[in-house]
């Protein structure tokens, strides 16, 4: 199968690159950028993108490519793009100059096409651009030409077509690109000539076939689900795979949605004929151990570690019941795994994923069969599945659950708030049929009390904020414009319902600089 390969160079947008070229029909997966050559070369790309970053390419320690990089690219005839760092990166390796401007670009700006050539073919003239950069190339190596400029940038994109090496100052893979995901396409087939082979069909029955014949057919397979799309997804696999062999697990850990236990349990046991399905009600244990715990990651890492302990205890009991265990499927999905060891040394571990911390000692196989997929792509291979709506498009939920939706420490009392206030958040925003419309809708519990009047009684109760995003991917997001009418009738069913609240707040952040989740 035909591969671009994106190294990366730091920036928040490099999934979004990932996307934009699967979407298009062509794998892509993203490496690090300081990944040696003879690693590259087993990758066997046939394209290679360099992404942006937030470094400067003169500033030591910043980004580089290895030495050889350009040897390859130029033996080998494998076409290169350049995105904002990346394209300063080619410049500056190839002996032309990078330099600060005092006129800075963020955000969009207008873009003139001084010669389309092959990338930026069928274009406007004139096209709206996202633009994230202080850098600028002062001049280009020979054989380099301007192909695009705007009123502050003269070199906003160009192309040295005998090397085939091409770069945008600006960013096609997000959305405020008016032209980007046609630029994209241009680089794949006008330049690389990729075959669109990446479909997600073929990849169901072959995803079925290399289980059955990874686990064999004797060996069972352990899963921890936890009713997500992920685990969902990949448990329906696994059992169309190897059937009742497969054992999942769901461990209830006090920090779930109302009522979100007796759904799960009904969805796998009843509605999908799930014949070892094993429910752990360890509610007390992980609310014992979060007492008076307020940092997020350290909720977090206890959440992970009580999690894997009572996972790891149900598993010795299903042995001494089932020898013949010998793997641990997990629903890790492509984000995941790359942001948890990163792909380059020059990304940033935002938050731990406790999903990948496993014990040292625990002698199974790891199996992850949607380990290069993207959220939208599970969701797809889901419906294909035939998954229950309700789980594929489900709203994200965090690994460490209503935990990160309080903040401060952890109490009873405050879970039980928290989820009587959701559970009438997303009732009306069902209601209102933009359930489907909106990335995430949530309630977070505030720590603070303050002042209220109901009926003659003056009352001192906590502040509950609602945070209703729009986006397409998480990696940017903005605050979702409700209309005030619902936000009205939200509110009073809180207030009047919700013993514990008096107050209630709507989040009007974007993400940057916030980020979707309060921790």
């Amino acid at each position: 199968m035909d591969k671009i390969c994106i190294l990366d160079m730091g920036s928040q947008y490099t999934h979004l690159i990932a996307r934009r070229i699967r979407e298009l029909g062509v794998y892509s997966e993203i490496l690090p950028n300081n990944i040696s050559i003879d690693e590259l070369k087993r990758h066997r790309p046939i394209g290679i993108i360099l992404s942006g970053g937030p470094s400067s390419v003169y500033e030591e320690d910043s980004p580089q490519l290895t030495k050889d990089f350009f040897k390859l690219t130029k033996i080998d005839k494998i076409p290169v793009l350049g995105i904002c760092y990346g394209l300063h990166l080619i410049i500056h390796h190839l002996g032309g100059k990078i330099k600060p401007f005092t006129k800075k670009e963020y955000g969009k700006t207008e873009l003139e096409i001084i010669k389309p050539g092959k990338l930026l073919e069928s274009l406007n003239n004139r096209e709206t651009v996202w633009m994230s950069h202080g850098d600028q190339v002062e001049n280009m190596p020979e054989g380099f030409e301007i192909i695009a400029r705007t009123a502050t940038c003269p070199i906003a994109a160009y192309a040295n077509e005998d090397l085939k090496l091409f770069g945008v100052q600006f960013h096609p893979e997000v959305v405020h690109t008016q032209s980007g995901t046609k630029i994209l396409k241009n680089f794949i087939e006008n330049i690389v000539h990729a075959k669109k082979e990446w479909n997600l069909e073929n990849w169901i029955e072959n995803s079925i076939e290399n289980i059955k014949k990874e686990v064999g057919p004797k060996n069972r397979v352990i899963l921890g689900l936890s009713g997500g799309v992920d685990s969902s997804v990949v448990a329906i696999l696994l059992q169309k795979a190897i059937g009742n062999r497969l054992h999942s697990i769901f461990v209830n850990n006090g920090v779930l949605r109302k009522n979100e236990e007796i759904q799960v349990v009904r969805t796998f046991e009843q509605d999908l004929n799930f014949e070892n399905f094993h429910y752990v009600n360890a509610e007390d244990l992980f609310l014992e151990r979060l007492e008076n715990i307020d940092d997020p990651e350290e909720k977090r890492r206890i959440i992970g570690h009580t999690f894997i302990e009572v996972f790891e205890n149900k598993t010795i009991e299903l042995e001494k019941v089932y020898p013949d265990i010998k793997y641990l499927a997990q629903g890790t999905i492509y984000p995941d795994r790359v942001e948890t060891s990163a792909t380059s040394n020059a990304s940033v571990k935002i938050k731990s994923h406790h999903n990948l911390t496993l014990p040292d000692d625990m002698m199974l196989k790891i199996i992850e069969p949607l380990k290069e997929l993207y959220k939208d792509e599970v969701r797809k291979i889901g419906l294909q599945l035939g998954l229950p709506e309700n789980i594929v498009f489900r709203h994200p939920f965090p690994g460490p659950g209503l935990a990160v939706r309080i903040i401060g420490p952890i109490e009873k009392k405050k879970l039980d708030i928290l989820r009587d206030a959701d559970e009438i958040l997303i009732e009306e925003i069902r209601k209102a049929k933009i359930y489907d419309n909106v990335w995430q809708a949530f309630c977070v519990f505030l720590p603070l009390k303050t002042v209220g009047i109901m009926g003659d009684y003056r009352t001192y109760e906590y502040i509950c904020a609602i945070r209703v995003v729009e986006s397409l991917d998480a990696m940017t997001a903005n605050f979702a414009k409700l209309d005030w009418e619902l936000l009205e009738k939200i509110s009073t069913r809180i207030i009047n319902e919700v013993k514990g609240i008096n107050r209630v707040v709507y989040d009007i952040s974007h993400k940057p600089p916030s980020t979707i989740e309060y921790e």
